[in-house]
């Protein structure tokens, strides 16, 4: 399908919550709702619809979307918008979508990307070396090299349109390279959130997930942040909500049949300084998760490596709660500094046990076999 001469690119359906979140960057001031079956949601604020906005997004439930199996996107473009009789153009343009939810409950394709720092047609590429029909597609932070222009936030959602033409649903994270930048303080505005806050759960199918997001990567001190960061304060949010969820309880409802975490950084790891910060905090998130919510898998990237943590093993610092799958790598060149090679992670969810297949752009395939929860 083309792509909508004032889009950026076809939408990123966004598993937040019970809901996905239709996001599409746009290229001039529009009106833009979505419909799905009989009924039409509109991008407002309290009841006043959004035409300047960036980044258009629409919340929708996503019982509704996967009943549907299609969404339309409805878009007119604003000429002047004044305190009275704005004026719109009355060419409405009108776009459906197909949807394919997550129905089946064993051999479920997952790909995961992270670390792109901006690369786009090597990304879609290794993810299409993957050669499965993706239902989920994971977006792992740093996806972006900053985000410091408009160009650099919508990466995320030009790799996700190259890859799922905004027919499967996505679940993307922020990386700490996110949070650098002019437009760090208001990505809030252009990504999936949870009110406002960029740590949620999810569900698509009969996945359950919780998405936890460290922040950076070195004290907030640190003089590479020009006093910018306050991210010891957030991890503790973190770990209050990592106590609610716990609390709620809703990762045990009927239908769940995996139960994912993801992370931009694979907590569970201690590395070298000055990236060697709050192991008490992470320590608790392991120990939390891993006596009560009892992960499959933590997917995470950030290491700029792929590997399968064993349990005790060289990437297990702090009692990993589950398997950790790291992934993906970043090859450059020395001599040039451009990219060689990129390897992402794809997940095939099996009853008992997932194969990971470690694919890239230049056509290498690993594969391996992950058991879930802990060894007795």
């Amino acid at each position: 399908m083309n792509i909508y001469e004032g889009f950026h690119c076809h939408p990123t359906v966004c598993a937040v919550g019970n809901n996905y979140q239709i996001i599409v960057p746009v290229k001039f001031q529009m009106l833009f709702c979505v419909k799905v079956g009989d009924r039409i949601y509109y991008n407002h604020s309290n009841g006043i619809r959004i035409s300047s906005a960036e980044i258009q997004r629409v919340t929708v439930p996503a019982k509704e979307l996967d009943r549907e199996k299609e969404y339309t996107v409805i878009c007119k473009k604003m000429i002047e918008r004044k305190p009275y009789r704005s004026v719109v153009d009355q060419n409405e343009i009108r776009i459906t979508y197909s949807f394919k939810p997550i129905e089946k409950t064993e051999g479920i394709n997952i790909y995961q990307i992270a670390d792109a720092h901006g690369y786009i047609d090597e990304t879609v590429g290794a993810a299409k070396n993957f050669n499965k029909d993706i239902d989920l597609l994971i977006l792992n932070g740093d996806i972006a090299n900053a985000s410091d222009t408009f160009e650099q936030v919508i990466t995320c959602y030009k790799i996700a349109s190259g890859i799922t033409e905004g027919t499967v649903p996505c679940i993307i994270s922020r990386g700490n390279h996110d949070l650098r930048g002019k437009y760090a303080e208001v990505l809030v505005d252009h990504m999936p959130n949870r009110y406002g806050n960029s740590y949620y759960t999810f569900k698509v199918g009969c996945i359950w997930g919780i998405l936890v997001d460290c922040g950076e990567d070195k004290v907030d001190s640190h003089e590479e942040y020009g006093e910018t960061i306050c991210c010891h304060e957030y991890r503790q949010d973190v770990t209050d909500y990592i106590k609610e969820i716990i609390d709620s309880k809703k990762y045990l409802a009927d239908g769940i049949n995996y139960r994912l975490v993801l992370s931009h950084v694979p907590f569970s790891y201690k590395t070298k300084a000055p990236f060697d910060i709050e192991p008490e905090i992470y320590t608790e998130w392991c120990r939390l998760l891993k006596e009560n919510i009892k992960p499959d898998l933590l997917l995470s990237g950030h290491l700029h490596e792929y590997a399968v943590s064993d349990f005790g093993g060289k990437y297990d610092t702090y009692g990993q709660p589950c398997p950790v799958i790291i992934g993906s790598e970043l090859k450059k060149s020395k001599i040039t500094n451009k990219i060689k090679e990129y390897t992402g992670v794809g997940v095939v969810l099996n009853k008992d046990s997932a194969e990971v297949d470690f694919t890239s752009d230049k056509g290498k395939f690993e594969q391996y076999k992950v058991s879930y929860g802990i060894p007795e």
